[in-house]
């Protein structure tokens, strides 16, 4: 285990998650290369030592590669699998980001989510409160409903490779959980307090499973899924310290699209409809209010 110099590992998770977003959503194109270490270093405030040991991490899951001396190359995005033809898509890779924007386009916006942390949601869920504020959309109702995993949960992830009795990583998990959710409950109650949005109402609930998937049920008539793929990567704690994880591809994974067509038949529609009667009987049956 190493200790980190310089900022905490607080900034480096921070600088480390805004950039797995932007990879995730393609900010940065497959195969392109990622901004000087000086210009990362610059743009968030940190040392160029904060911005190394985050490269590092996405290096470990994969997501960059980089050799001695030269900038670091994206070699992995978000792939969302869709068999649906939307003449609003465009050629280029399908990602969160632009279906979260589409569904917040509507005049009332329903998002029933089964999920981890939220950490995704709450990224893009800021996006689209600044394109209200911004007047470039103007919907009129926000129902948002959140299914976690209970925090008195004993979790098969993230754990310790060498220690399995280390509680470091889970109540890491819970303070990134914590940290999201209140954010959501946030930026969605200014949304209600500035006027913005005329009705905006958020209800979390939590279930004694680990999420072996991830699900967004979006608008009642579309749904991604993908699974979290375990995976080992270097983790940095809040003292600054590396751990050697197993711990879940979340952002990266890659998730499927379906969507609810005029076939009550057709793959989609059933997909939809499974996924949808899947959420309302847990959100009823088995989670509960913290």
């Amino acid at each position: 285990m190493t200790k980190l110099t310089n900022e905490g590992g607080g900034e480096v998770r921070r600088v480390t998650d805004e950039l797995r977003v932007r990879l995730s959503d393609g900010a940065y194109p497959l195969h392109s290369v990622l901004p000087s270490q000086g210009e990362l270093a610059q743009e968030f405030g940190v040392s160029r030592d904060t911005v190394q040991r985050a490269l590092r991490v996405l290096r470990t899951e994969e997501w960059i590669e980089s050799g001695r001396g030269k900038r670091s190359r994206v070699v992995r995005r978000q792939h969302i699998q869709s068999s649906a033809p939307r003449a609003t898509r465009s050629r280029h890779p399908m990602t969160l980001g632009p279906l979260i924007a589409e569904a917040f386009e509507r005049d009332e916006v329903a998002l029933d989510i089964a999920t981890l942390t939220s950490e995704s949601l709450d990224a893009h869920v800021r996006v689209q409160a600044e394109r209200i504020r911004a007047r470039i959309i103007r919907p009129g109702k926000i129902a948002l409903r959140m299914i976690l995993p209970a925090e008195t949960l004993a979790m098969p992830y993230p754990r310790n490779k060498n220690d399995r009795d280390d509680p470091r990583l889970s109540q890491r998990l819970r303070a990134i959980t914590r940290a999201h959710t209140g954010s959501l409950r946030t930026v969605l109650d200014q949304l209600r307090t500035e006027n913005l949005v005329p009705e905006v109402d958020l209800e979390i609930r939590h279930i004694e499973l680990a999420p072996a998937f991830k699900l967004y049920v979006i608008n009642h008539d579309e749904v991604l899924h993908g699974f979290y793929e375990p995976i080992l990567r270097t983790v940095i704690l809040e003292d600054a310290a590396e751990v050697e994880a197993v711990d879940v591809l979340g952002l990266g994974a890659t998730l499927t699209h379906h969507v609810r067509d005029g076939d009550p038949d057709s793959a989609g529609s059933a997909f939809v409809d499974n996924a949808t009667r899947w959420f309302e009987s847990v959100w009823n049956l088995l989670a509960s209010q913290p």
